[in-house]
């Protein structure tokens, strides 16, 4: 029962990863080269090696025919990787937003909202999971939020959808730390600032999100550009580092790339104010403007 439970507490993207893992470790005990399982379902090398990494979805019929290949006759273990491979293949709620969202980012929302652990460092803006709605909307907008087109609305309904996660009863811990920039960046007009302040000391007192503020005097130092780790609970999906840039994002899994950002993390922590201190802060800057 632990694989149905585990495939009930994550979401589509999540699932495939784990079936491809899966797949990929029955396959070697099997002792059954790549290529020639790629054969058995029709496909080609490159493609099996996608579908392990779960870049990819499975049809039902090939997960069947590999399972019967790999010598996977139990009737239960079978119906359960089956069942995954379904599951996996459900459409993710963010999916109707394909028309408007860069396909590499349609991977990071279903990680996210998979993960046991989410850990951010922002030097421009507010995090998108804690940001305000007209905060949010003037981000999307280049700071002409009463430009906003149709398509930055449907966008920005996914922002919305997106912080439904650290309000969910299995919530992932949320660790951010800003740079204290961003909270003297007029993002959308003094008054929506004053107003995603306050929405930040409202979210700080979560017990699930803790929030750090680095002061300008020792930020600038341990990393050039933004960046999230993401941590999961299921051992099939590695632990991994997302950097947005203009046109594309990057994921980094290899375990000496996560440790390094890993690291750098630590670093800013312990230089940033303490999330008492953060919330001192941020309480101060409300009360002066």
């Amino acid at each position: 029962m632990a694989e149905r439970e585990q495939a009930e507490s994550t979401g589509p993207t999540a699932r495939r990863i784990i079936l491809g893992a899966q797949l990929r470790g029955l396959r070697e005990r099997a002792g059954v080269a790549r290529s020639e399982a790629a054969w058995s379902i029709r496909g080609s090398d490159s493609k099996m090696s996608r579908l392990e990494a779960g870049k990819v979805g499975f049809k039902e019929r090939d997960v069947a025919d590999l399972l019967t290949m790999y010598g996977v006759t139990d009737h239960d273990e079978r119906e359960l990787l089956l069942d995954l491979t379904r599951r996996s293949n459900e459409p993710g709620w963010w999916q109707p937003y394909g028309d408007v969202l860069p396909h590499w980012f349609e991977d990071y929302v279903g990680l996210e909202a998979s993960a046991a652990r989410i850990q951010t460092y922002e030097l421009l803006f507010v995090p998108g999971l804690l940001q305000t709605e007209d905060y949010a909307r003037a981000v999307m907008t280049s700071g002409h939020p009463d430009r906003a087109s149709p398509d930055d609305e449907r966008r920005l309904q996914v922002r919305m959808r997106r912080q439904q996660t650290l309000g969910r009863r299995d919530a992932p811990t949320f660790w951010a730390i800003i740079d204290e920039s961003v909270l003297h960046r007029p993002i959308g007009g003094p008054s929506a600032l004053v107003a995603q302040i306050e929405r930040l000391l409202e979210l700080s007192a979560l017990p699930n999100v803790v929030l750090q503020v680095l002061p300008f005097a020792v930020s600038g130092y341990a990393a050039e550009g933004s960046f999230s780790i993401l941590r999961f609970s299921e051992p099939e999906l590695p632990d991994l580092v997302y950097q947005e840039t203009l046109v594309t994002a990057a994921y980094l899994d290899k375990r000496a790339e996560v440790e390094a950002y890993s690291r750098v993390m630590d670093r800013v922590a312990v230089d940033a104010l303490t999330p008492d201190e953060t919330r001192q802060h941020l309480t101060k800057i409300v009360a002066e403007r």
